[in-house]
C-alpha cells in the first residue's frame, strides 16, 4: 500500500453544502428526485472531496455517473480504499452520528445526496428506493467481507484477478470494460504497491488471461476460466 500522495483540494464544507449550481443542465429525471424525495444533485471534478472522515454523516449518497472511492489515511500516511463506488451504488449511510471514511471523486461524478434524517420519510414515500437503500448496504456489506478476506489470504495474482471478475461484473457485466480508477488506487485497495499491480497484470496478459490496452485503461478479460481458479 503506497503513501497516499494525491493533490490536496480546497476540503468542501461538509455535505450540507451541497448547492444547486449546475443542476439546470441535468437531465429531467434529477428535477424529480430533487423535488419529490428531497435527494440534491450535485457534480463532483476528478479529486474533488465530497465529505472526510470525522465529518457530520447528515447525508448519504447515490452514485449516479462516474465513480467515488471512500478511503482511511493511517497514522504512517498510507491509503487504504475500502471501497470504489460505482453507478447505481448507494454510500456514506452510517450507524454512528460521523463519517468513518473520506470520500471522493476518482472520475468526474455526478451523485444525489439525501439528509439521513429523513430516510424513514424516504423509504415510506417511496418503497422502491428504500428497497434500493437495503440491497445496496446488503451488497456493500458481503463486498466488505470478501475484501477482508482477499486482504488478508491471497496473493497478488489472486487478488488482481479477483479484482478484475468483480469490476467487470460491476460496471458492464461484460469481458471488455474500462477502469475508471489508476493503478495506485488498485494497490491501496489491494493493499499492494504499484509496481506489483503493474508486474502482476502484465504477467496476466502474458499469459493470455486478459489483454490490456496500451494507452488506456481498457481490459479485455480472456479467459475468465482461468481468472475463476485464482478468485477461488
Amino acid at each position: 500500500m503506497q503513501a497516499y500522495t494525491g493533490t490536496n483540494v480546497s476540503r468542501l464544507p461538509a455535505a450540507a453544502a451541497i448547492v444547486s449550481g449546475g443542476t439546470a443542465a441535468m437531465p429531467r429525471r434529477f428535477d424529480i428526485v430533487t423535488t419529490k424525495l428531497g435527494g440534491a444533485p450535485r457534480n463532483l471534478t476528478k479529486g474533488e472531496e465530497l465529505f472526510a472522515e470525522g465529518d457530520a454523516a447528515d447525508f448519504f449518497y447515490k452514485v449516479v455517473s462516474g465513480t467515488v472511492r471512500t478511503y482511511k489515511l493511517l497514522s504512517d500516511g498510507r491509503r487504504q480504499i475500502d471501497e470504489f463506488h460505482l453507478s447505481g451504488d448507494i454510500f456514506g449511510l452510517e450507524t454512528s452520528h460521523d463519517h468513518r471514511f473520506s470520500a471522493e471523486a476518482v472520475d468526474d461524478a455526478t451523485i444525489v445526496a439525501f439528509r439521513r434524517r429523513r430516510f424513514e420519510t424516504l423509504a415510506h414515500d417511496d418503497p422502491a428506493l428504500g428497497d434500493q437503500v437495503m440491497s445496496s448496504m446488503l451488497c456493500s456489506l458481503e463486498r466488505a467481507h470478501d475484501h477482508m478476506m482477499l486482504l488478508g489470504r491471497k496473493t497478488a495474482r489472486e487478488k488482481i484477478a479477483t479484482f478484475l471478475l468483480n469490476m467487470a461484473r460491476r460496471i458492464s457485466n461484460d469481458d471488455r470494460f474500462d477502469l475508471p480508477m489508476q493503478r495506485s488506487d488498485i494497490a491501496d485497495h489491494l493493499g499492494l504497491t504499484i509496481e506489483t499491480v503493474s508486474r502482476t497484470l502484465t504477467q496476466l496478459a502474458r499469459d493470455g488471461l486478459i489483454k490490456l490496452a496500451a494507452t488506456s485503461r481498457t481490459v479485455v478479460l480472456c479467459d475468465k476460466a482461468a481468472l475463476r481458479r485464482l478468485n477461488a
